[in-house]
């Protein structure tokens, strides 16, 4: 087994291009959403052997499996009984296995092949070490990570890369998988990739030409074990940066982390700010972007970026610190101040973040379905005066003591969801006994079984209830927010679906007045 282990480990440190010797390695790839089947039929490509592993038995993933197949894979196994120990490859041990994102490390399979001291990849180190291929043009990597505010920054950068008439694309974590952009026919200039902490926890030897952190909070505690091995999950963002780190100038945490990284020399520390920049930083002076990091006369000078006006109707500030982390690794690139802000004009942050929904009697209705954990709540509540507060649903074991403690003072009131919101119900009562709140039962459906069962009816009708409790209580001058500081997959299928099911309630209020 050992010298098995050591001529696997020096065969895996020479595999750093599209054209190294892939050929014949033995590789479990497991899971097969979006990056686990990137990842598998990548490999196939490369001629690796493959088996997959996935728990759910589906006809849909029966379908993936006999696609892979017929592109060579040469095994693919699900059940739940395959994903308790790690299968052989061809009848002999995996020399690689490639895990998509969301499995813990201390899941059987993994924890079996980490013990066999087996090297375990995500599908974002697989890229990274595939980028670079004969013939074809290597795309440099912009990386963005933070408890909150990915996906926005992403595309925002993304866009500010295509208003400057470079191939870009965001992918990773979001849209696209990241191999499925590594292998584009066309390639790319640049690639906006948004890293989860479960992506950077499985990720080992990127080199970034810019990197961010866009902010910390407690999140994904029951997947990482402890706040602190997430903390250090977050911070490898900006391990082997090459040109700049872009850190959060009012979260402390984020300028520690690139304090305590290990950076390829001559990387400069980048700040962001909503308030006035210092130098070597980007900010906001009299309602406008501004830049004072990639200029040379930033001792006593700004270069000016874009408006506040230039991203919308509603620019809380959260918005304001995603565009000004873009328009820093962008600027890292070359990309000049006039393409940051057709970047920002041009950018369409889709559905669910800080969304508009409707005016009615002077009530303003938000939907923020995507603020699934209370650092994203925090910074919804944190752009409005008098709220009541649609929140509650899947925990993930985070406390809510701080975001109440913060946020108690604008609280109309709250209407609470979620089958178990036992943590908010208590924050809400020891720190804001004074608001009102009213709880939307979690059973609701006629045979009395809980609102998990048939999540498209019974999910529609929770948020039709909670809507109604809330328009009963907003005033003309109120904003009713839906933001619920919490997962979606106790009562809706996800953060869309929840978000949807709010719009679609709000319009039938419209309706009925009308």
């Amino acid at each position: 087994m050992g010298c098995w282990t050591v001529s696997t480990n020096e065969r895996l440190e020479s595999l750093t291009s599209w054209d190294a010797d892939w050929p014949g390695l033995r590789v479990v790839v497991t899971g097969i959403g979006l990056s686990g089947f990137s990842a598998a039929d990548t490999l196939i490509e490369l001629g690796a052997k493959v088996v997959l592993v996935d728990a759910q038995d589906t006809e849909e993933n029966r379908a993936k499996a006999d696609t892979l197949k017929i592109v060579g894979a040469h095994q693919v196994l699900l059940g739940p009984e395959h994903t308790q120990s790690l299968p052989l490859v061809d009848g002999e041990p995996a020399e690689l296995v490639v895990t998509s994102p969301g499995w813990s490390p201390r899941q059987p399979l993994l924890a079996a092949a980490a013990a066999a001291g087996i090297a375990i990849w995500g599908d974002v180190e697989l890229a990274w070490r595939v980028r670079e291929r004969a013939g074809r043009r290597t795309a440099e990597w912009l990386v963005i990570t933070g408890t909150n505010g990915k996906t926005t920054t992403v595309g925002l950068a993304a866009s500010m890369l295509q208003a400057a008439g470079l191939r870009a694309i965001a992918a990773g974590n979001v849209g696209t998988p990241i191999l499925d952009a590594i292998r584009d026919p066309l390639g790319y200039d640049v690639i906006a990739v948004e890293l989860s902490s479960f992506q950077l926890h499985w990720s080992h030897s990127l080199s970034p030409l810019a990197s961010v952190c866009l902010n910390i909070a407690q999140d994904h505690v029951d997947w990482h074990g402890s706040y602190e091995n997430y903390l250090a999950d977050k911070a490898k963002i900006y391990a082997n940066t090459k040109v700049a780190c872009v850190y959060n100038a009012e979260q402390r945490e984020t300028e520690a982390m690139v304090e305590e990284a290990d950076v390829v020399e001559g990387c400069r520390a980048i700040g962001f700010t909503t308030g006035m920049p210092a130098v070597s930083m980007v900010g906001v002076v009299e309602n406008l972007l501004v830049d004072r990091a990639f200029i040379e006369a930033r001792k006593d000078s700004a270069a000016e970026l874009a408006a506040l006006t230039d991203l919308g109707e509603l620019a809380p500030r959260h918005l304001v610190a995603n565009a000004l982390a873009a328009a820093a690794l962008v600027r890292a690139y070359g990309v000049e101040p006039a393409a940051v802000r057709d970047g920002i004009r041009n950018y369409n942050p889709g559905a669910h973040r800080i969304q508009k929904i409707a005016e009615i009697d002077g009530v303003l209705w938000v939907n923020d379905s995507k603020a699934t954990n209370p650092h994203a709540a925090a910074a919804s509540l944190a752009a409005f005066s008098s709220v009541v507060w649609i929140a509650g649903g899947l925990s993930k074991g985070v406390d809510y003591s701080e975001l109440v403690v913060a946020h108690s003072g604008r609280l109309k009131a709250v209407v609470v969801i979620g089958q178990d919101s036992t943590g908010l119900l208590a924050a809400l009562e020891r720190h804001a006994p004074d608001v009102p709140v009213i709880t939307v039962p979690a059973r609701d459906t006629d045979n009395g079984e809980p609102a998990g069962g048939d999540e498209h009816v019974t999910g529609g009708k929770i948020m039709a209830s909670a809507v109604a409790a809330a328009a009963g209580i907003a005033v003309d001058g109120d904003t009713v927010l839906m933001a619920p500081a919490a997962a979606s997959m106790d009562q809706f299928t996800s953060y869309a679906h929840r978000g949807d099911a709010f719009i679609e309630a709000v319009r039938g209020i419209q309706e009925g007045q009308a």
